[in-house]
């Protein structure tokens, strides 16, 4: 299949079971956690072509510096000391340090394909490309509840739930983050710090607040 650069339909088919949150009420659509099944074979296929696409991450540095999630040796108390010792340098240098932290909602679930497979074309070798689309592309899901079934519906954003590409599809979704020099950027998967140090806590402030105008 990697020759064929094609992922077979039947593996692009979710199914999707609602776990009841804890406490919650059942008559609430809202009180379930949808759960993801993949296809076996699929994330077989998936683990095999990941061994083939990080080294070619990594060699192009296509995730950048500041994000430290899904990545082995960044682990979260990594970043937190990081961005700890930010802090303390500007303590140091008697200045002033304003932080803003961000968690965008539904974040994978909102990736945008088109935007995605252009990311994708513009920094890897056009077969993985080829790959990839046929695994973005054409995905559909059927919920589960008890012994019924939906009918099988399209999937037209986001990238996989309980997928093994995942997690590195949406960091390169966003690994064009906007940064400046006059800040700080500390990102773990969907969740972002920034951080802007002056003498003038004003400035301070105003240097988060620019970099948010261009996120």
């Amino acid at each position: 299949m990697t020759k064929l650069q094609f992922i077979p339909p039947q593996w692009k088919v979710a199914q999707i079971i609602m776990l009841l949150k804890p406490g919650k009420q059942p008559e609430d659509p809202k009180s379930y956690r949808p759960i993801s099944l993949l296809p076996i074979p699929s994330k077989i296929y998936e683990s095999l072509l990941l061994l083939r696409i990080l080294p070619l991450v990594e060699q192009h540095k296509i995730i950048p510096d500041h994000q430290f999630g899904f990545r082995r040796k960044h682990a979260t108390v990594d970043q937190i000391h990081r961005l700890i010792n930010e802090i303390d340098k500007s303590f140091e240098s008697k200045e002033y340090c304003a932080s803003v932290f961000l968690d965008i909602s539904q974040a994978f679930d909102r990736v945008w394909h088109e935007g995605l497979l252009f990311k994708i074309k513009s920094s890897l070798p056009n077969y993985i490309c080829q790959i990839l689309e046929s695994f973005i592309q054409n995905r559909r899901f059927v919920v589960q509840h008890g012994e019924a079934l939906s009918r099988l519906c399209d999937i037209n954003a986001g990238v996989p739930q309980g997928s093994v590409l995942g997690p590195l599809l949406y960091l390169i979704y966003t690994s064009d983050l906007p940064t400046s020099d006059c800040i700080t950027t500390g990102t773990f998967a969907d969740d972002t710090a920034i951080l802007a140090s002056h003498q003038d806590p004003a400035e301070a402030s105003k240097s988060y607040r620019m970099a948010l105008t261009i996120f």
